[in-house]
């Protein structure tokens, strides 16, 4: 009886494994372009479906699983060094680790303006913002104006953006940090646009326009601002009530500083990974390259994470920056999956259950990947969108009580992400509900 029961379990597999496969291979959907898909049982290390998974991908913000072992790896789970600080004499030499906690909107740390508000010496920002590139390896020029390409900087404040926002009901907005007010200007309405915030390409002045249903509802919107040592230092003397003053003698960088202790890196994990943060991402690479040589290069970074953390990845990662943001970086699903073993083996689930979007929940697939009313969530994996690329890669819970990891790249579709997401979701709901 227990060999026909056995024999019967292994049929009612494999029949599963079949239509999963079928769903992928025959959709009219899926068909449209270029898939690799890969889904593996870790408990017995079986890979139940591959489709093209030694093939490479264009992984758009699947990019930041990498970012997120790398930097729970090299940083831990405790604080990050949000500051580099030599004492001479009656000097206070700093400067940035690449922290991008610093009056952050949503992070809001100020361990940095405490720490520099109580010093009785003359204080001085020490310029290494050349060690860092505004933007990405293939990154577009005319991101400028948009949130998820917030310049990369040495030592970011405010997140290197500012944020206009509204509640329903309010006549007016808010703008974080409120200095930026003096450079507002309206502009005139474009076409059947409700509203737009601008800023000029290569200057910090912004423009706005509010009409129609915008001027009634609530609304958030981060524009970058143009970051430099300079401008880093007056904004800092404004906030301390302190002269700070800018020094360039770059010996001081090869002295061992004291590092100060400032946001806990869980939340910034937890920012970047549930809601896609780019600018977080990119942070993150610096405050690893920071750790390892008190410098501040992701190309250092990634280098070390490739021969340290990852030699042992089926395909070699072809990664250029910390969020995805460039078309230069790609990745095949067999070595995504290898990455998602190490994070399970090395991560908490818990902490994995904190950290990643949760489908129908929270993050970049709150409205996704729903569990059956009253159920928890059963998808915590993490989204990428670029034109012209989609994916899809984490953690599926069945209601057997496995847990699989999966990964799903797609490239080249001329069609609508909702369609793939709409295509995607009948599938992983299937897994879920009978393996």
């Amino acid at each position: 009886m227990k060999k026909i029961l056995f024999a019967c379990l292994i049929a009612f597999s494999s029949c599963t494994v079949q239509r999963i496969n079928k769903s992928l291979t025959k959709s009219d959907v899926f068909d449209k372009g270029h898939l690799g898909f890969m889904l593996l049982d870790p408990d017995k290390d079986k890979v139940l479906v591959d489709i093209n998974s030694d093939k490479y991908f264009i992984p758009a913000s699947n990019t930041k699983l990498f970012t997120f072992y790398t930097s729970y790896t090299v940083l831990g789970d405790s604080l990050v060094n949000g500051l580099n600080y030599l004492e001479k004499e009656d000097s206070l030499i700093f400067w940035g680790t690449g922290d991008p906690s610093l009056l952050h909107p949503d992070l809001k740390n100020t361990k940095v303006i405490e720490f520099l508000k109580k010093q009785d010496k003359k204080l001085y920002l020490l310029d290494n913002f050349d060690q860092v590139s505004a933007f990405g390896s293939g990154w577009s020029w005319d991101w400028y104006n948009a949130y998820y390409a917030a310049e990369r900087s040495s030592m970011p404040i405010y997140g290197d953006i500012v944020r206009f926002a509204k509640k329903e009901g309010d006549s007016t907005f808010s703008i974080y940090p409120t200095r930026f007010g003096a450079s507002m200007k309206l502009a005139e309405p474009i076409g059947n646009v409700s509203s737009s915030f601008r800023r000029d390409y290569k200057e910090n002045k912004f423009t706005y326009f509010l009409t129609g249903e915008a001027l009634d509802k609530s609304f958030e919107t981060d524009i970058p601002f143009i970051t430099s040592a300079e401008f880093t230092a007056q904004l800092l003397s404004e906030e301390i009530g302190k002269e700070i003053e800018i020094i360039t003698n770059q010996k001081y960088l090869s002295e061992e500083p004291t590092k100060l202790q400032t946001a806990p890196t869980d939340s910034i994990y937890a920012q970047m990974m549930k809601i896609s943060d780019n600018f977080l991402a990119e942070q993150l690479l610096l405050l690893v390259s920071d750790q390892l040589d008190n410098k501040l290069n992701s190309e250092d970074a990634i280098a070390y994470a490739k021969e340290n953390l990852f030699s042992d990845l089926p395909d070699e990662p072809i990664w250029v920056d910390g969020s995805g943001l460039s078309s230069k970086n790609m990745f095949t699903p067999r070595t995504i999956i290898a990455l998602l073993g190490k994070i399970r083996a090395e991560v908490p689930l818990e902490k994995i259950k904190a950290y990643f979007p949760a489908g129908g929940e929270s993050g970049t697939i709150r409205n996704w990947y729903p569990a059956d009313e009253g159920q928890p969530a059963y998808i915590y994996a993490k989204t990428g969108t670029l034109s012209m690329s989609n994916a899809l890669s984490g953690y599926l819970l069945t209601k057997s009580g496995k847990i699989l990891h999966f990964s799903c790249l797609m490239n080249n579709y001329a069609i609508s992400a909702n369609d793939l997401k709409t295509e995607l979701n009948k599938i992983l709901y299937y897994i879920h509900d009978k393996y």
